[in-house]
C-alpha cells in the first residue's frame, strides 16, 4: 500500500477463475468477475475490509510532441538540382527556337544530298556502260594443240 493512499486497490480475478466471494476478507454477496461493471474494482480499505468501488482511471499521457526530423541529403540534392535542370531545359528550348530556321534549311539540304547520291548511283553505271561499248562484236581466236592420245594440251586465246 502506498503511504499517501488510504486504501489498497487489487484487481479482480480473471474471468473463468473462482468467484470474488472466495477471496479472503470478502463479506459481500457472491459476484462473478465478469459481472463487474466497467470501472469497478475490488478495494481493500484500511480496516482490512474489501469492497467494490469505482476507481479513477489513470490520467492519459500527454501527447508526444513531434520532433523535427532533419532533411535527408537526397532531398536537399534534389531540391538544388531541380532549378538547374529546369533552367537547362529552358535554355535548350530557347536555343532550339533560334536554331529552327537553320535546322529546317539543313534538313532540306540533306534531302537534296540524298537525292543527288541516289541519282548518281543510278546514272553513273549507265554512263560508264555506254562509254565502254565496242564498235562491233568481239572476235576471239583459240589455238589448242596436243601430242598423243593422252598428251597434255596447250592453248592460246587471242582477242581481236
Amino acid at each position: 500500500m502506498h503511504p499517501n493512499t488510504p486504501y489498497e486497490i487489487t484487481t479482480a480475478p480473471r474471468p473463468g477463475r473462482e468467484p470474488l466471494a472466495h477471496a479472503p476478507g470478502w463479506d459481500g454477496p457472491r459476484m462473478l468477475p465478469e459481472e463487474l461493471p466497467p470501472g469497478v474494482q475490488v478495494v481493500t480499505l484500511p480496516g482490512g475490509i474489501r469492497t467494490l468501488a469505482y476507481t479513477q482511471p489513470p490520467a492519459p499521457a500527454a501527447p508526444a510532441v513531434p520532433v523535427a526530423q532533419p532533411v535527408p541529403a537526397w532531398a536537399k540534392t534534389t531540391a538544388l538540382l531541380a532549378p538547374t535542370v529546369g533552367g537547362g531545359i529552358a535554355a535548350a528550348s530557347v536555343g532550339l527556337s533560334y536554331a529552327a530556321p537553320g535546322l529546317i534549311a539543313m534538313s532540306h539540304a540533306l534531302w537534296s544530298a540524298v537525292a543527288l547520291i541516289a541519282a548518281g548511283v543510278i546514272a553513273v553505271p549507265l554512263i560508264l556502260r555506254t562509254a565502254r561499248r565496242p564498235a562491233g562484236p568481239a572476235q576471239i581466236t583459240q589455238n589448242i594443240t596436243a601430242t598423243g592420245l593422252f598428251g597434255r594440251a596447250n592453248g592460246t586465246i587471242n582477242h581481236h
